[in-house]
């Protein structure tokens, strides 16, 4: 017998929420209800200097308006919890799994200061970035020891491979491999004690027994970092649906100052909350049979996200008007 299908929506209380972190939400709810499975709501609230008051009422406001019911959340506890990442992180959650993957040597402390990491960027392709030389990896085991009993700020960062390549599987875009020489050490750590968004995501996942992840494909170039986490831990990889970029008709990323990248914006304007959920749910996904107005629980029965696009979805103003008359 499968797995029952457990998927999340993790959004940043960061303000408005984003057509596309709804159809996110959307695509998670969906795959999740078609299967008979369970939709969850955690709270990724990390990133203290991004947060903004109010915003998780937003999210909830929003999940609420558009009939996106959780199973299970900060104020549902389906026995995974905390949902929210700040109350996991004063649990001792992450820096636990961090200790962990120390002693199986998939990471390692690193003390370098801010003009150690200043010194180490290099300009590739007319960017700066900076490309950790895994210095701190060689410290022994009394030099670390000393340095953490005499207080010295440190983050801890995952121990990737230089040589070899990481392949990964995605349902749209099939199996995608990098070098791994393009995987820097990343942060798992901050300095602050806070995990970092990629850590946090992938240890809560396992823990809340997510099959599925539903997430936009900006995150494809990181997911052999994901990966290699998943495998360091010896835990099992979810399945990865990657969504396509939503653009707005001038084929550029839906911007803010486009008064149509928020839920709210479009219901401002006069959009009804079923003409809006109906139209984002066909932004870079089409049903079998030829028709174009759905119900929720018609979504429901519909959905099957293999039939999702790789290519760019086009927000089209006119065609959302359309449906909402």
């Amino acid at each position: 017998m499968d797995k029952k299908v457990r998927t999340r929506f993790a959004p940043s209380p960061t303000g408005r929420m984003h057509v596309g972190n709804l159809r996110t939400a959307l695509y998670a709810y969906l795959i999740a209800k078609h299967e008979g499975g369970d939709f969850l709501l955690r709270i990724e609230d990390t990133d203290q200097e991004r947060f903004v008051e109010g915003a998780v009422d937003i999210i909830n406001r929003t999940l609420e308006k558009t009939g996106l019911i959780h199973d299970e959340g900060p104020d549902k506890d389906g026995g995974c919890g905390p949902y929210v990442q700040s109350e996991r992180h004063k649990a001792g959650i992450y820096m636990e799994y961090a200790k962990k993957l120390i002693d199986k040597g998939e990471a390692y402390y690193c003390f370098c200061d801010k003009e150690r990491l200043e010194s180490l960027k290099q300009e590739v392709a007319g960017k700066e970035i900076m490309v950790y030389d895994k210095h701190c990896l060689h410290l022994s085991k009394e030099e670390v020891e000393e340095k953490l009993a005499s207080g010295i700020p440190y983050v801890i960062r995952q121990n990737n491979p230089t040589e070899g390549t990481t392949t990964f599987h995605d349902d749209i875009y099939g199996d995608i491999s990098v070098d791994n020489a393009e995987l820097d050490d990343m942060v798992l750590i901050k300095s602050d004690g806070y995990p970092t968004y990629n850590f946090a995501n992938v240890v809560d996942d396992h823990l809340m027994g997510i099959t599925h992840v539903v997430r936009g494909n900006e995150y494809l170039s990181s997911s052999p970092k994901y990966n290699r986490l998943y495998e360091a831990f010896g835990w099992e990889v979810p399945t990865y649906v990657h969504c396509p970029l939503i653009t707005d008709e001038e084929h550029k990323k839906l911007s803010k100052r486009s008064g149509h990248s928020s839920f709210e914006d479009l219901l401002e304007q006069g959009f009804l909350t079923e003409a809006v959920v109906n139209y984002v749910a066909l932004l870079g996904w089409s049903p079998e049979e030829n028709r174009e107005i759905y119900s929720l629980e018609e979504l429901v029965q519909a959905f099957d996200y293999r039939h999702m696009s790789k290519s760019p979805a086009v927000f089209d103003m006119t065609k959302l008007k359309w449906m909402n008359g």
